[in-house]
């Protein structure tokens, strides 16, 4: 019997097992049965925990700049009609509320005082470039059409207005134009790879490519 038994070898799973899993106790094997160190984990598993397929922290990732410039161009939209709208900023430099006072106010205080001068030889022509520009980058921004070349726009355009009218604010966070600044260079570091104009022409050029 004990020859019959060691020809045939040990029962599937062997001592310390339960249908080829240890048994509660065994060696190897923790109160509950499992292995120790606990359950392997099953394929895939974790994936929208790490950012990985397509779980919520990878969508948004993706999605992360969307509001931002959303809001840039809801933004400059606005101050580029309000602009064009105001009967106030193209009015001479009588009016102190204009485009034309405000310049030669800064140029006393300003670091780039210098070169405000040119501008008040024609505060009528610059004050127009602004009030369109602001317009024309909210624009890219709100369809994320040439949004780099749009956020490279607004980066000149706040740019210029923390050196001059926000300069003599203080403290400096106070001022917001060098948020709008900061917030621009994002845009033009990342660009528009989500909901926009770009995304969707790009998507088009890769697919040419393939056919």
């Amino acid at each position: 019997m004990a020859d019959s038994i060691s020809a045939r070898g040990p029962r599937p799973g062997g001592a310390g097992t339960q249908g080829g899993q240890p048994r509660p106790g065994a060696p190897g094997a923790g109160d509950d049965g499992q292995p120790l160190g606990g359950p392997r984990p099953r394929h895939g598993a974790g994936r929208a925990e790490d950012g990985g397929g397509g779980g919520a922290r990878a969508w948004a990732r993706r999605y992360a700049l969307v509001p931002l410039r959303l809001f840039l161009g809801v933004t400059f939209v606005y101050a580029g009609l309000d602009k064009l709208t105001d009967a106030h900023y193209l009015a001479g430099a009588a009016d102190p509320a204009s485009f034309a006072a405000q310049t030669q106010a800064a140029r006393a205080t300003s670091p780039i005082g210098p070169l405000l001068g040119a501008v008040a030889h024609a505060p009528f022509a610059f004050g127009l470039i602004i009030a369109l520009g602001e317009l024309a980058v909210g624009i890219g921004a709100l369809l994320g059409l040439w949004t780099r070349v749009a956020a490279l726009g607004g980066v000149l355009l706040n740019l210029s207005f923390f050196l001059t009218v926000s300069w003599q604010v203080h403290p400096y966070y106070l001022g917001n134009d060098l948020p709008y600044l900061m917030a621009w260079t994002a845009l033009l570091l990342a660009g528009a790879s989500r909901l926009s104009v770009d995304a969707w022409w790009s998507g088009r050029r890769r697919a040419r490519r393939v056919a």
